[in-house]
């Protein structure tokens, strides 16, 4: 199976930006898709992008215009570059992969992210 370390959250100021990044090791041979959801106190997870292999993207209309989502698949690598941040993208950030067939997500362990003064 595969593993998911994310990286680069923090904490960042109203109208700053933060790049996450998920790095995948193991069995990665048949992922398809990887992305992006995000879950907030109180709130349920949601999905926020993803990006299959050949590199189609879905994003969440609340971030569409505001996040990228971008894969490297020599470093297996996925990559979610967040601009404008507001207080309402506040959440922990967990990185996801689904093996091609399948429709199992496995999981990073999170990373936060917080926007505030």
């Amino acid at each position: 199976q595969v593993q998911l370390v994310e990286s680069g959250g923090g904490l960042v100021q109203p109208g700053g930006s933060l790049r996450l990044s998920c790095a995948a090791s193991g069995n990665i041979f048949s992922i398809n898709t990887m992305g992006w959801y995000r879950q907030a106190p109180g709130k349920q997870r949601e999905l926020v992008a993803s990006i299959t292999s050949s590199g189609s993207t879905n994003y969440a209309d609340s971030v569409k215009g505001q996040f990228t989502i971008s894969r490297d698949n020599a470093k297996n690598t996925v990559y979610l570059q967040m601009n404008s941040l507001k207080p309402e993208d506040t959440a922990v950030y967990y990185c996801y992969a689904v093996y091609r067939g399948s429709v199992r997500p496995y999981w990073g362990q999170g990373t936060q992210v917080t926007v505030s003064l």
